[in-house]
């Protein structure tokens, strides 16, 4: 049976962005060729500028944030949701509830509304009280005027569970192993085997980027520590300024192409993984698929992926540890190989792909019963 499905809530596709751009790009190209009917929405924006990409339909809608700023967010969303009204779709997805829930009104009343719940927004602390007392309250709302749920991680899906009483399915985000023609591609005097410590994240408090950092900055080792990620903002200017004078710390700004960064990853000696707030992580993953050893923020969101296949450290002291004593042996080729083998057998993009199109066939079917039974849900 083929669908109209439309997705909304990202800056759009193909990625220049973030986590939602990311599983966004594979869903809709994978549900086209399933044979469905796909739309995602794009800012006026984004660099890609065509109306189709491998066969999924683009909208672009105005987005004033570049304007504005976070506040742009919203207006993006409502012109979004708006132009959705009109299009008749069987599914909408909704990536993330932030700028969007608050016009849960304005969801199209006949499609079957599908939230992805993304990561206890709330929980970050670059926000501020009265920011994470709204986005507690959007939490709320998405719950309200969605009628089927999407968890990226387990963590999520027992806290959705707990707190509103609600089902929701898991469904986490996937990665491509790291194939030979990509380890081949890429210029080794970037990525000398094993020489250096590695980093890639977004320059936020919640990344405990300064403890890892602070960590390797007072041991002894000889090696260097590379930092992927756009330093621009102010938590990234105050950690370049709080270590410009540690040599052994280098800070590569980011990196967008995909090849290059994961064989960094693979090359790595050890790769930092600090986020602690947030679903099942996609550079977690792609770390994991590039084959690389990693030491990761004690938390269950990270727990709940590697499992006992990975370095756990709370604070800087345990990061100094970590980078001092951690050997390659063969304990630690295992653990290497056991996160691959979760990539292939739980987290690869075919799978993602296949649960996303039966969860989706699923609500759009209870959601006709709806109709027909009110209340019959």
């Amino acid at each position: 049976m083929k669908l109209r499905i439309g997705i909304l809530g990202t800056r759009g596709i193909p990625n220049h962005y973030g986590g939602f751009e990311h599983i966004s790009e594979y869903v809709s190209e994978g549900l086209v060729k399933k044979g469905h009917s796909v739309t995602v929405y794009n800012s006026h924006n984004h660099p890609y500028t065509a109306n189709n990409w491998n066969g999924v339909d683009i909208v672009h809608r105005y987005d004033p944030e570049y304007l504005i700023g976070t506040a742009g967010q919203f207006a993006y969303d409502f012109n979004c949701l708006a132009d959705a009204r009109k299009r008749n779709f069987d599914v909408v997805l909704l990536m993330g509830y932030t700028s969007s829930s608050v016009w849960g009104r304005l969801y199209p009343k006949d499609s079957a509304i599908i939230t992805n719940m993304d990561g206890l927004e709330w929980k970050r602390s670059k926000y501020s009280k009265p920011v994470q007392r709204f986005l507690k309250y959007a939490e709320k709302l998405a719950v309200k005027h969605s009628q089927y749920y999407i968890a990226d991680s387990r963590v999520i899906k027992g806290y959705l569970k707990d707190k509103y009483s609600i089902d929701s399915r898991y469904i986490p985000y996937g990665a491509d192993l790291f194939s030979e023609q990509e380890r081949e591609q890429f210029d080794k005097s970037e990525a000398q085997k094993e020489d250096y410590f590695l980093l890639m994240a977004r320059m936020e408090p919640e990344n405990n980027i300064e403890s890892i950092l602070e960590g390797f900055n007072n041991s002894t080792s000889r090696k260097n520590f590379k930092v992927l990620g756009d330093t621009g903002n102010r938590f990234g200017k105050y950690i370049t300024h709080k270590f410009k004078n540690d040599e052994r710390i280098q800070f590569k700004g980011s990196i967008f192409d995909n090849t290059a960064v994961r064989s960094l990853q693979n090359n790595s000696y050890l790769y930092f993984h600090g986020h602690s707030v947030g679903g099942t992580n996609p550079s977690l993953l792609e770390a994991m698929a590039s084959e690389a050893l990693i030491a990761a923020h004690d938390n269950p969101f990270n727990k709940s992926v590697l499992s006992s296949d990975a370095f756990y450290f709370n604070n800087a002291a345990e990061v100094r540890n970590l980078v001092e004593n951690v050997q390659r042996h063969d304990t630690e080729k295992t653990m290497v190989k056991n996160n691959l083998h979760k990539i292939q057998y739980q987290f690869n993009w075919e799978k993602i792909i296949d649960e996303y199109e039966e969860f989706i066939m699923e609500c759009y079917h209870a959601r006709q019963i709806e109709k027909i039974v009110p209340g019959n849900r």
